[in-house]
């Protein structure tokens, strides 16, 4: 394992140092924050795929492919979908904002009242999706290194933590594109075809398992439903994906590139599920579906393969939890501290020092959390189910129907919230029925109180036509609570 150990220190070494680089370019809140909105699109497209490909997709995708065949896919399948009609339809408009965080871009359509209450659920989401992301580190260090768990989280957290607080989005942007490279090379290039060939080729493979393997429905309308409705809608208004498309350099960058990206998903997808698959032959009788990735790794492929297999696992990881990071401290500073004290943005040297330090405080929480909690399957389904439940109408709304109003937004992310939280602790936590029904309470509130109160101000609706256009004033600042 000695090479494997050295292609695995190597890669994580480089993370660290690409963290210092890119601490000598973040010299002002933009460039700290969203990379001075200036990313190309060879570099977006690399940097939003590495984001929205972590663990789940890659580990889990594995797993599912294991449990249900071709058809594990939809997961991985839908969050692509999710890129892809972000990036078609709305991504260009959301880039012309010229804002941080979803909150602020509520703030602007709605008037400047949808701040603290939108940003609690926001920071619920990023923090929990941190916290999942982090826990991931323990599988991998446990085949690496035969490690404590505790110690592989405090490891690959700490490095994660190290690279972001020192340079933002630009650490992070420069060490997504190697992770995406790595990914791209690990999954796609060597373990897909290797995996397929040790379990005899596709022939062999639908020979030894049940035809319900191959049916591209076979996981069940129903979950494909829920994929849907949680991953698809939940990349359409997730701060770690926003914070990405304002990084974009033009317009065409944030359209074009994103679909590049989700195009890459769709990909990726398919070839987790095709490894599952394969593994299934192989292992038929794993007592978790989840270790599919990591045994078919540590048993069936060659030396310095393996750590490179091994690096693209933790890309993936470490490429969604400095994602959630940034955006977790980016909400918890913007949004909620920066509104509750109710004092203005302070100085550019102040405003990349005051990041650093949430990114930082955020960290060590997300590290702590990730140690102490135990189901990682639940705790990210709260986290989506808030954010599909609580947010997703306000913000498409705001989007889509100019009639929206303030009232009805705060409306529909409490009603909407308190919804998802009853309905979880009568249905169950990884119930499907919370999210159905707390969207469906969500839009019948929003359109119900919209209609019910005065139309939003002519003044405000036209800031907001302007700044979409690319034409308005854009402030540092984040307004004052009204």
């Amino acid at each position: 394992m000695a090479v494997d150990y050295t292609v695995i220190v190597v890669y994580l070494a480089g993370m660290l140092a690409m963290g210092w680089w890119g601490m000598r370019r973040a010299r002002s809140k933009s460039e700290f924050l969203v990379a001075g909105r200036r990313l190309g699109p060879a570099m977006y497209s690399g940097t939003m795929a590495a984001i929205v490909l972590g663990g789940a997709s890659t580990i889990g995708g594995v797993g599912l492919g294991y449990q249900y065949g071709l058809s594990g896919a939809w997961m991985v399948f839908t969050i692509g979908l999710g890129l892809l009609a972000l990036s078609l339809f709305f991504s260009a408009r959301i880039a012309r904002l010229k804002v941080y965080t979803v909150s602020e871009m509520l703030d602007l359509r709605y008037g400047g009242r949808a701040g603290v209450i939108s940003g609690l659920v926001m920071w619920a989401y990023t923090l929990m999706l941190a916290v999942t992301s982090t826990i991931a580190y323990a599988t991998i260090f446990d085949v690496l290194f035969d490690m404590n768990r505790t110690v592989a989280i405090i490891l690959g957290g700490s490095i994660v933590v190290a690279y972001s607080t020192l340079g933002g989005m630009w650490s992070i942007t420069l060490t997504d594109m190697v992770q995406f490279v790595v990914k791209t090379i690990g999954v796609l290039l060597l373990l897909l075809p290797i995996a397929v060939v040790k379990a005899g080729g596709f022939s062999e493979m639908r020979a030894k398992l049940p035809t319900e393997y191959f049916d591209p429905l076979g996981i069940g309308g129903e979950t494909i439903f829920t994929y849907v409705l949680i991953y698809t809608f939940g990349m359409l208004i997730g701060q770690d994906i926003w914070q990405r498309v304002f990084t974009a350099g033009s317009d065409r960058t944030a359209k074009w590139g994103g679909t590049v990206a989700g195009t890459y998903c769709l990909v990726y997808a398919l070839a987790g599920a095709v490894i599952g698959t394969a593994a299934k032959v192989l292992y038929p009788n794993l007592a978790n579906a989840d270790d599919a990735f990591a045994t078919i790794v540590k048993d069936e492929l060659p030396v310095g393969v393996r750590g490179l297999v091994l690096a693209a696992a933790l890309a993936a990881v470490m490429s969604t939890s400095s994602g959630a990071l940034i955006a977790c401290a980016t909400v918890a500073n913007n949004d909620i501290w920066s509104r509750l004290r109710g004092r203005p943005a302070e100085g550019d040297h102040d405003e990349v020092r005051g990041n650093r330090l949430f990114i930082l405080v955020m960290g060590v929480a997300v590290i702590c959390t990730a140690i102490a909690l135990n189901n990682v399957v639940e705790a990210l389904t709260v986290a989506y189910n808030l954010l599909v439940g609580g947010l997703l109408v306000p913000i498409l709304g705001g989007l889509l129907w100019k009639r929206g109003t303030a009232q009805g937004a705060l409306a529909s992310v409490v009603v909407g919230g308190l919804a998802v939280i009853g309905l979880m602790a009568g249905y169950g936590i990884l119930a499907n029925e919370p999210v159905y029904y707390g969207l469906l309470a969500s839009l019948v509130v929003y359109v119900a109180v919209s209609l019910a109160t005065p139309a939003t101000d002519t003044a405000v609706l036209e800031a907001w036509r302007e700044r979409l256009a690319g034409r308005g004033e854009v402030l540092e600042a984040v307004p004052a609570p009204r």
